[in-house]
């Protein structure tokens, strides 16, 4: 319990968004990690280039499938015991993938953490959507956001160096205990609400309004898309730039962290602009994903270290930025009550894109050889995705679709 009735007024909605934040923070370096280790395992265990992604993608089965019932069980438990439990089981599976010796038991271990892992963002935006209202979200979102680039920075910072030292056995191990610290913490830090506020669980609310809402759908299709730009991106840079150009793991990495860098400075600043904004959302998504379709194209003829270097910013700024927005589009859409569900059901709809990518980009640069085609097979997500979003009525007041 709270030690006084201060610990739970609306200004300990920080507390809140401080350790959803890390909490989201963690998940996804348990998930990136993969990226930085892949070549090493994958050759230890017999696997060829093409193949390294069936991890990436055993993970994200297991996400994508926890995703929806993570939100739906936020709107009817509140968001801190659902965050609590998917960090507990997140910090075991973790630790347990640290022991893999055979490509089944990885996979497995990879799925189990992806299942435990899903309820991690759907839990978060309930807290978020219930603690920060629409003229303060825009700038919740972006700040809670900066854990998925800074996720992407500090593995491609850190991982390279620290598997070197203790093996990516240990590398996991770590992570394993650090993720169940965090979940012990959002037990004893995390409250639903605001004290006094009325809750806004709703234990027999239906999601079918959700299922036939024409922007919800339109906002699916936008995230899917986009998803499948940025996190084919996390997933295949490091490979790519080593196998096609020779950088060492080190060097790739440094690259991938200045993308994450820059959409650290990013994501808030543009969920400020859009609070600025009286919530206006559409058009700033939609040039993020102009320029990030723009970015991937450019990325994919460069050759050297250096370019590379200069252009991983530009990227960074197109590949995630448009997340806070979208979060903040969804739980508008939807409303409090049911801001979990369709947080976790677009956010599955959306990772289906992380579960494909993977495949289709390993198999193009298998088939291919081409830097250049990998790269544009990853454009290609970001521009659906723009054309998805023309057809979002930002503001009005959208029928159901019969």
């Amino acid at each position: 319990m709270a030690s006084g009735r201060a610990a739970i007024t609306p200004a300990y909605r920080w507390v809140i968004l401080f350790i959803a934040s890390l909490s989201f923070l963690l998940s996804f370096i348990d998930r990136l990690t993969w990226a930085n280790v892949a070549v090493s395992v994958g050759g230890s265990l017999g696997l060829p280039v093409a193949a390294l992604g069936i991890f990436v993608t055993a993970f994200y089965v297991g996400y994508v499938i926890c995703n929806a019932l993570g939100g739906i069980v936020s709107d009817r438990i509140g968001g801190r015991l659902t965050l609590t439990l998917s960090m507990l089981a997140l910090g075991v599976f973790t630790f347990l993938f640290s022991f893999t010796t055979t490509v089944t038991f990885g996979l497995v271990s990879q799925a189990l953490m992806g299942l435990a892992a899903g309820a991690d963002y759907a839990s978060c935006i309930k807290l978020i959507v219930v603690w920060f209202d629409r003229t303060s979200r825009g700038r919740a979102m972006g700040l809670f956001l900066i854990g998925s680039s800074l996720g992407v920075t500090a593995t491609n910072a850190v991982v390279p160096t620290l598997a070197a030292m203790v093996g990516w056995e240990g590398v996991y191990r770590i992570l394993g205990l650090v993720t169940l610290a965090v979940g012990i913490g959002s037990f004893v830090l995390l409250r639903d609400r605001p004290l006094g506020d009325v809750p806004t669980t709703r234990p027999k609310a239906s999601i079918r309004p959700l299922l036939r809402n024409r922007n919800l759908i339109l906002l699916g299709l936008t995230g899917f898309a986009g998803f499948w730009g940025t996190w084919g991106f996390a997933f295949w840079a490091n490979a790519l730039m080593i196998k096609k150009h020779g950088l060492s793991p080190i060097e790739a990495g440094f690259i991938v962290s200045l993308v994450g860098v820059f959409a650290i400075i990013g994501k808030p600043l543009i969920g400020l602009l859009s609070d600025w904004m009286g919530g206006r959302r559409k058009w700033l998504t939609f040039g993020t994903f102009v320029l990030f379709a723009g970015m991937l194209m450019v990325f994919g003829t460069l050759t050297d270290r250096l370019a590379f270097q200069i252009a991983a910013p530009f990227v960074g700024l197109g590949a995630f930025v448009y997340s806070p927005l979208m979060a903040a589009m969804v739980a508008e859409a939807s409303g409090v009550a049911l801001a979990g569900s369709a947080a976790g059901i677009l956010g599955g709809i959306w990772q289906l894109g992380s579960v494909i990518v993977p495949l289709v980009v390993g198999f193009v640069f298998q088939s291919t050889g081409s830097f250049q085609a990998a790269f544009a097979t990853l454009a290609a997500g970001p521009v659906l995705a723009a054309i998805c979003l023309l057809f979002v009525r930002e503001g009005a007041a959208v029928a159901p679709v019969s």
